[in-house]
């Protein structure tokens, strides 16, 4: 879906004071269902999370927490739940053998890094990590999945976006109130500059809650000058435009989808016929890149980028914390 705009307007907006009670019943389960119990999984997890829907820059998180962890001497592996693939798991993800449509998108990018695991049972994806030799699990999102403790939970927050009109789902964008969440994490990912982040990172602050200040670095370096149709189905594909105008690219025309977007035969076609009669190139980002048939991907460039933090050495400091406290 796409977020209505409704959740970036105030918490006064018609809409939002109309879905505000139904909201507000959506929450206070989300939030019952956050404080139980959950199991041990015999190594410790860090859990990368958002307080609310849509992306955050939690798998550019998910792999730079990965490469300290390999720093430190750990051998990590991913947990993820495969948003948007068939597959319910546990099953380790074969970059040869399984697609988006099977696995989902982030998965194939995490993949590439480290083990990774896609389960709708987290537990049961946890032993699995635990059997392919991880010591350490990195849980790409489930902040709001009870089922597994975790030794240390980050929230991701993007700058510009932060936290909307701070209601809960469908009135605005949180997945539970958020006081009800601060109890679960022990630090925010601030990825990006912006006036509203900043204010998640003032309430964090005020909670005695380290803020990791952070932003997304290009690897790819050859745009500059080029004319590009972008397209993006990401949760926020303005960010996406954003970074590859500041790359010099050209942009002939934008074509935004939704988050975790299928890419039709029909869609794929059109694209490639603007972009012929504007003269342009195609231009996506990687995660939707793990979702084009291999035939049109290899026809489209793909911006790659990378997290990059202000202080890594704090967010290592509070991880090698985290571990040393873990059973």
């Amino acid at each position: 879906m796409r977020p209505p705009a409704f959740w970036a307007a105030g918490p006064d907006h018609p809409a939002a004071r109309c879905l505000a009670p139904l909201g507000a019943a959506y929450g206070a389960l989300v939030a019952r269902r956050m404080d139980r119990p959950g199991a041990r999984a015999g190594c410790p997890i860090l859990c990368l999370g958002n307080f609310t829907l849509g992306g955050a820059g939690k798998t550019p998180a998910a792999l730079a927490l990965a490469a300290l962890l390999a720093a430190l001497g750990r051998t990590p592996a991913f947990l993820s739940r495969g948003y948007g693939g068939r597959t319910a798991g546990p099953v380790q993800v074969d970059l040869g053998r399984h697609d988006a449509d099977a696995v989902g998108d982030e998965p194939l990018l995490l993949a590439r890094r480290a083990p990774t695991v896609v389960s709708r049972d987290r537990p049961a994806g946890a032993a699995l990590c635990r059997a392919l030799g991880a010591d350490t699990i990195v849980m790409d999102d489930g902040l709001q999945n009870p089922s597994l403790v975790k030794d240390l939970g980050l929230a991701v927050i993007d700058g510009p976006a932060g936290l909307g009109n701070g209601l809960p789902v469908p009135a605005g964008p949180l997945r539970a109130p958020l006081d009800r969440q601060w109890r679960h994490v022990a630090g925010l990912i601030l990825v990006g500059d912006g006036p509203p982040g900043e204010a998640v990172a003032r309430a964090a602050e005020a909670r005695g809650l380290p803020v990791h200040r952070a932003r997304l670095v290009r690897e790819t370096d050859d745009l500059a000058g080029r004319r590009c149709l972008a397209f993006a189905g990401i949760g926020r594909p303005d960010k996406f435009f954003a970074t590859l105008a500041a790359a010099g690219a050209v942009i002939a025309a934008t074509r935004p989808f939704p988050d975790h977007h299928r890419y039709r035969a029909g869609e794929l076609a059109t694209l490639a016929a603007e972009a012929q009669r504007l003269g342009a190139e195609l231009v996506t980002t990687e995660k939707d890149a793990a979702r084009l048939p291999p035939n049109f991907a290899a026809q489209v460039r793909v911006l790659r980028v990378r997290l990059a933090f202000d202080d890594a050495g704090a967010l290592r400091r509070q991880v090698q914390g985290a571990l040393a406290g873990a059973p």
